[in-house]
């Protein structure tokens, strides 16, 4: 074999090896891409957020750490989010605060998750603080539901109870089933 001919062969022998790594490459990302997952449409750290109603009151104050919005479901994904909540009055009544939170526009449906912690904005209030495992909250009825394990913490009392209907508009809850309850006079 000539230098031309050696030339050629380790041109195409290279040009072969460089097309096989690229295959080899682009079959990998393809396994790496599984089917049915979305990328989101936009993400957003330390985010801050108000929302109005038609009236032009505020509805609800948003933060959280880290957000993810997917458009084609209208879906939000919180990371440690803190919602505070105005019923009909227009006066912020509450923060719900967890580790993780879903906003679902089209049903105005909000589900916490971990650690739900709903605290009374005023002190004056008999009901502070209610925590459990998992909470939704309809934005539209201002219902809040849960089939966890709710514990309750007030002025001189302390209940839990397993499953929560609660009115955020009215202030009534109701926890569901095997209820305790604790008074503490002053």
């Amino acid at each position: 074999m000539n230098r031309i001919t050696l030339g050629i062969v380790a041109f195409f022998g290279l040009a072969f090896f460089l097309y096989w790594q690229a295959q080899i490459k682009r079959s990998e990302m393809d396994a790496v891409k599984v089917r049915g997952i979305e990328r989101p449409d936009f993400v957003a750290d330390n985010l801050r957020t108000t929302e109005f109603n038609k009236l032009g009151l505020i509805a609800s104050r948003v933060s959280a750490e880290h957000m993810e919005h997917y458009a084609s479901s209208d879906i939000t994904h919180f990371t440690k989010p803190v919602y505070l909540i105005y019923p009909e009055n227009g006066q912020a009544q509450w923060q719900l605060s967890a580790d993780r939170g879903q906003l679902n526009k089209n049903t105005s449906q909000v589900i916490l998750e971990n650690n739900v912690i709903i605290d009374a904005i005023n002190i004056e209030e008999p009901l502070q603080s209610l925590s459990t495992q998992a909470v939704s909250v309809d934005l539209t009825t201002m219902i809040g539901t849960s089939q966890e394990m709710v514990y309750i913490k007030g002025k001189g009392f302390i209940i839990q109870g397993l499953g929560l209907h609660a009115d955020l508009n009215s202030q009534k809850l109701s926890l569901l089933s095997q209820v305790e309850g604790t008074y503490e006079p002053h």
